[in-house]
C-alpha cells in the first residue's frame, strides 16, 4: 500500500467548522484517511472516506451533527490526510492509526489477546495433542480458536479419554521407561513406552483430527464396529474400553453447547449497548461445534451509535486475528461489503458478513444478543458496586474525588533471593489485568531482603517511564492513588521517591497489619498525618484488603515463576548458539552440565545436533570460565 501526505497539512490559527472548511480548496476526491487534532496537537478521531474532499466538507457544514460529532468539530484544531489507491487500503490504514493512537473519538478495542487452539505437530512418530497460543510458526494441524484456555483444557480432557493422545512434551516423552499415571487411568496409550504401535497410533490422530474438523459421526461408527467386533470375540475387555470411549466422545460432543447443524465455520457477533456502555458478545463456530464466546467491552468514543460502534470493534477484532469464512451479526454496519473484502484479501479467500433475519443462523445471533445483554447488566450493577466503595475509599482517605485508578505495590523475595516487585490496578471497572506489572529486581547494590531499595527501584521506574510517556498526564495510566503494603516508614520513603523525580499530587496511603497482625486490624497510613484504623465490618476495610491481598498473590506468583526458572537454569543458558534444544541434547548426552563443562573437545562434537564450530565455542567457554 502505498499512502502519501498531502500539502495541507499546515494547521490554520482557525478552530471548528471554519478550520475545517480551510481544508476543502487543498482536498481532491482521492480515498485516504483523515486525522482530526486539537489545540494540542492529540489527535482526537481517525477516519477513513472513499472521497476525501466530500467527507471533510459534511464535516464543515456548522450544523446537522449528531452531539458527539458536534462535539468534535468544536475541539478540532487542525487536520492530516493520507491519500490511498483504494478505499479497501484506506480502511485497513484506519484500523492500524486507531490502534496506534488510540484517539479519543474514536471506538476502541481494548483487550486483543490472541487465542489458544489445540494444535497436533507434524514430523514425529507419535505426535502430541496441546494447547498453542500465538503464530503459527510449527508445523502441524491447528484447530480453533477457543474462546479461552479453559475451552481448550475441557476439550483436550475429553479427547484424551476418547483417542487416547499423549500431552507430554517430547523430551518426558524421550525419556520415560514406564507408563506414566495417564496411562493407568486410562488418559493415554503409553507409545513412550511401545504400549500402542506407530500404525494404530496414526489412527487415534486421524480420527483426533476427523472429529475437530466436525466428522464426530464417522468417527463413532468406526468405533462402534469396533467395539462390536470385539463382543463378537468375546474381546470384553478391549469392548468395554472401547464403550467407555464412545461415551467420552458424546460427552465432548454434550459440553460443546449450541452444536448447530448448518453453519460449519462462523464468527456470531453481537452488541448490546445500555448506559452509554457497550458490550460485544462473540461466539466461536467450528467444524459445527459450539467453540466457546467471550464478551468485549470496547470504549464508545465518547458516545458512538451502535453500527459505529461495532464497525470499529469488528475492524480492530480481525487486525491480527485470521477471520472465519463466515460473519454473522447483530446489527448492520456501514461498507459491510468493503471490510468484507479487505478481510477477504488479507487471508486470501472469501470471508463473508451476514446479518441474517431468519433460521438457524438468526437463531445463532440471538442467543449471542442474549448474552451480549445479560454481561453488559451484570457489568453495570458491578460497576455500580465498585463505584460506591471507591466513594468509600475516597472519603476514608480523604481524597477529592473517588479515584479512578488505584495501583498498589507489594515485593516478593526469599532472603532476598529471586526478588520481584509487583503492581495491580483497579479502578472503576474492578481489576485491570491488562495493567498489572512485575518488575525484576535489578539493584546490584541492594542488601538482601531491603523493602525499602526494592520499592524505591520498582517506583523509580514505573514513574521515570510515566513522566517519558505522559509527561502531561493526559492518559488514563497515571494513578489517582497508591496502596503500599506498609507502614509509616514505607509512606514516608514512598514520598520521598516520588518528590526526588518531581512527581506531586498523588496521594499515597500505607496498609499495614495491627499490632496482633490479624486481618481487620489494619492501619492505614499517610504522609504527615497520624495513623487511624476503619470500622471492623466497614465494607471499604475489606474493599481494601482484598486489593492488597491481589497484590500479594500477583508478586508471589511472579516470584515462584521467577524462581522455577532459575532453578532450572545452568551455565549451558549463558553459552551463544544453545538452546533449548541443544540445551536438552547435552544434557541427554552427557548427563549434567558439569559433565559438558568437563567433556572434551572431540566429545561435544560427537553429540547430535552440535557443529564443531559449536563444539568449540562450548569448549572455550567453559575452559575460559575454569
Amino acid at each position: 500500500m502505498t499512502t502519501h501526505p498531502t500539502d495541507a497539512e499546515t494547521p490554520p490559527r482557525a478552530q471548528g467548522h471554519a478550520c475545517i472548511q480551510s481544508y476543502l480548496a487543498t482536498l481532491d476526491n482521492s480515498p485516504g484517511v483523515y486525522r482530526m487534532l486539537d489545540a494540542q496537537a492529540r489527535v482526537l478521531y481517525v477516519g477513513k472516506a472513499n472521497s476525501l474532499k466530500k467527507r471533510v466538507a459534511n464535516y464543515a457544514k456548522p450544523s446537522g451533527h449528531s452531539p458527539r460529532i458536534a462535539r468534535m468539530i468544536s475541539e478540532t484544531a487542525s487536520m492530516m490526510f493520507l491519500t490511498t489507491r483504494t478505499e479497501t487500503e484506506a480502511l485497513l490504514l484506519e484500523q492500524n492509526l486507531i490502534k496506534q493512537l488510540k484517539p479519543r473519538y474514536n471506538v476502541l478495542l481494548r483487550d486483543d489477546k490472541s487465542f489458544p487452539n489445540i494444535l497436533i505437530p507434524k514430523g514425529h512418530p507419535f505426535p502430541q495433542i496441546g494447547k498453542h497460543r500465538g503464530a503459527r510458526t510449527e508445523k502441524g494441524a491447528y484447530f480453533g480458536p477457543f474462546a479461552s484456555a479453559g475451552a481448550v483444557n475441557r476439550t483436550l480432557n475429553q479427547l484424551q479419554k476418547v483417542f487416547l493422545l499423549r500431552t507430554c512434551s517430547d523430551s518426558v516423552f524421550e525419556s520415560r521407561t514406564r507408563p506414566c499415571l495417564l496411562y493407568q487411568i486410562k488418559r493415554c496409550s503409553a507409545p513412550c513406552v511401545g504400549r500402542i504401535s506407530r500404525e494404530d497410533y496414526a489412527v487415534s490422530v486421524r480420527d483426533a483430527e476427523r472429529f475437530l474438523q466436525g466428522r464426530s459421526t464417522s468417527v463413532q461408527e468406526t468405533l462402534a464396529a469396533e467395539m462390536q467386533a470385539a463382543s463378537d470375540a468375546m474381546e470384553f475387555e478391549r469392548a468395554a474400553a472401547l464403550r467407555d470411549r464412545i461415551r467420552a466422545l458424546t460427552q465432548v460432543q454434550s459440553v460443546q453447547g449450541i452444536n448447530p447443524r448448518g453453519v460449519a465455520e462462523a464468527d456470531v457477533v453481537a452488541l448490546h449497548m445500555e448506559g452509554g456502555q457497550a458490550c460485544v458478545q462473540v461466539f466461536f463456530i467450528r467444524a459445527n461445534q459450539n467453540w466457546g464466546n467471550r464478551d468485549y467491552y470496547p470504549k464508545t468514543g465518547s458516545g458512538a451509535e451502535g453500527a459505529e460502534v461495532l464497525r470499529g470493534f469488528l475492524g480492530q477484532f480481525y487486525e491480527n486475528k485470521e477471520p472465519p469464512r463466515l460473519i454473522l451479526l447483530s446489527d448492520d454496519i456501514e461498507d459491510r461489503d468493503l471490510l468484507a473484502e479487505a478481510l477477504s484479501g488479507r487471508v486470501g479467500r472469501k470471508v463473508e458478513i451476514a446479518v441474517p433475519q431468519r433460521g438457524e443462523k438468526a437463531d445463532l445471533v440471538a442467543g449471542a444478543a442474549r448474552n451480549a445483554r445479560e454481561s453488559l447488566g451484570r457489568r453495570l450493577a458491578e460497576s455500580v458496586a465498585q463505584g460506591k466503595l471507591l466513594a468509600g475509599l475516597a472519603e476514608a482517605f480523604g481524597l477529592e474525588a473517588p479515584p479512578g485508578r488505584i495501583e498498589i505495590y507489594d515485593n516478593s523475595h526469599i532472603q532476598g533471593t529471586n526478588a520481584v516487585g509487583a503492581m495491580v490496578v483497579t479502578g472503576r471497572e474492578g481489576f485491570v489485568k491488562s495493567q498489572y506489572r512485575k518488575f525484576n529486581i535489578r539493584g546490584d547494590s541492594l542488601t538482601p531482603g531491603d523493602d525499602f531499595g526494592m520499592m524505591k527501584e520498582v517506583l523509580t521506574r514505573r514513574f521515570q517511564r510515566l513522566l517519558k510517556e505522559d509527561p502531561d498526564r493526559e492518559g488514563e495510566t497515571w494513578p489517582d492513588l497508591l496502596l503500599i503494603d506498609g507502614g509509616a516508614g514505607q509512606v514516608s520513603a514512598v514520598a520521598g521517591i516520588l518528590g526526588d523525580l518531581g512527581v506531586e499530587g498523588i496521594p499515597v496511603v500505607g496498609v499495614a497489619k495491627g499490632i496482633d497482625r490479624d486481618a481487620g486490624k489494619e492501619e492505614f497510613h499517610r504522609p504527615g498525618a497520624r495513623p487511624f484504623a476503619l470500622q471492623h465490618n466497614d465494607p471499604v476495610l475489606y474493599f481494601v484488603q482484598r486489593l492488597r491481598d491481589e497484590a500479594h498473590r500477583f508478586a508471589i506468583g511472579a516470584h515462584r515463576q521467577k524462581r522455577a526458572k532459575a532453578v532450572g537454569a545452568t551455565p549451558l543458558d549463558e553459552i551463544p548458539g544453545v538452546g533449548a534444544t541443544r540445551k536438552r541434547a547435552l544434557l541427554s548426552h552427557f548427563g549434567s552440565a558439569k559433565a559438558v563443562g568437563r567433556a572434551g573437545l572431540a566429545d561435544l562434537k560427537a553429540v547430535e545436533g552440535i557443529s564443531d564450530s559449536l563444539a568449540e565455542t562450548i569448549h572455550g567457554f567453559f575452559h575460559e570460565r575454569g
